[in-house]
């Protein structure tokens, strides 16, 4: 099998320009040509000799991955769907949100998801794969926005701490010089705060991994401050409680430019009521963060109800009162089930039940 060239480190290439008897300016060279030019082809790297072409062709391919189609809201909003081709019918999304002059981008790092939140389109799919660096930065660079992109969230299908070695590969392409050279302060990574590592007792945690390999913002999944609800909404609090997510933040310094965040999804009387507030202040007491809230985003087929505004604006103030910025996300892009798994989930023709 060929090995992808997208997702490929300037050291890499170097690497393999030096076993390969080929001069080691040409690693700058294709890395030039995936990154900065974004080309769709190894035959398009004019540069290189025909020679030189022929050879990256015969033990490479580029791995891109075109979009397959795409929706586009009224309020601007466009939902991407690409067929990573790995198992029949198997779609992941990218969202790009337009907001003044911004265009950010929520991106997938998995096919589906296994951390099961009962209130999520993609954790009712199961999950199907992870996605390799290739088909993350796909996602970035097929895109009919991908010159203007300002910001990318990893918030779309997927918990990208359980496929993070991946995550890191694609950041460290958009933050290198030799790369896409964008701050990491243009890049948001989310999740439910995977705390443990891989194998009990053995090295840190994907957590802990992110916040001393990677400079770009974390947030976290929080949606309840309480244990036995979080776990009913959330099964990954089991393994993965929030009471040592939050132990492992408190050991970084989140003042400079680096930030962290909460996101946390208002549900009629589940989350919002001022019990949770009061209980969200004390948790969060003394650290350096914000926290984004959320409206439900209706699904279908489901026991929740999203919050009605006058409870999302008291729940607001509590947390000002406290002195804890919190912010109201905007719902975009509704009429096209801009919802993280939703359009994936019509592809793949998924029945949702209760």
């Amino acid at each position: 099998m060929k090995r992808k060239l997208l997702g490929m480190t300037l050291g890499e290439l170097k690497d393999f320009c030096l076993q390969a008897g080929l001069p080691s300016f040409n690693a700058s060279q294709i890395c030039d040509w995936l990154y900065k030019k974004r080309v769709d082809s190894i035959s398009a790297m004019t540069n290189l000799s025909l020679k030189t072409r022929q050879f990256l062709g015969d033990n490479f391919e580029l791995g891109a991955v075109p979009y397959s189609k795409y929706a586009l809201s009224k309020d601007g909003t466009r939902k991407y769907l690409f067929d990573i081709g790995e198992g029949e019918g198997n779609f992941v999304e990218a969202v790009m949100i337009p907001d003044k002059d911004r265009k950010t981008l929520c991106v997938s790092s998995q096919a589906g998801c296994r951390m099961g939140c009962r209130f999520c389109m993609t954790g009712r799919q199961g999950f199907h794969g992870n996605l390799d660096a290739a088909q993350i930065l796909s996602q970035f660079f097929f895109i009919d926005e991908a010159e203007d992109l300002t910001n990318a969230v990893f918030m779309g299908m997927g918990e990208p701490f359980d496929n993070l070695d991946n995550v890191l590969r694609a950041v460290q392409v958009l933050t290198s010089g030799w790369g896409c050279a964008w701050s990491p302060k243009r890049i948001t990574v989310s999740s439910i705060g995977v705390n443990k590592a891989v194998h009990e007792g053995q090295g840190k945690s994907p957590l802990e991994r992110f916040l001393d390999e990677c400079s770009a913002h974390l947030a976290i999944s929080l949606h309840n401050p309480f244990h036995a609800e979080r776990l009913d909404l959330m099964p990954s609090e089991a393994a993965f409680p929030l009471e040592r997510t939050l132990q492992i933040i408190r050991r970084y310094d989140f003042s400079g430019q680096r930030r962290v965040s909460f996101e946390y999804i208002m549900f009629k009387g589940l989350t919002d009521t001022p019990r949770h507030a009061r209980a969200l202040v004390s948790l969060l007491k003394g650290l350096e963060c914000r926290v984004n809230l959320i409206r439900f985003h209706d699904i279908g087929d489901t026991e929740f109800i999203p919050s009605d505004m006058k409870a999302v604006e008291a729940f607001k103030y509590e947390l000002g009162r406290a002195g804890i910025t919190a912010t109201l996300r905007a719902s975009r892009g509704q009429d096209i089930e801009a919802a993280c798994g939703m359009l994936s989930g019509k592809e793949r023709n998924i029945v949702t039940t209760k």
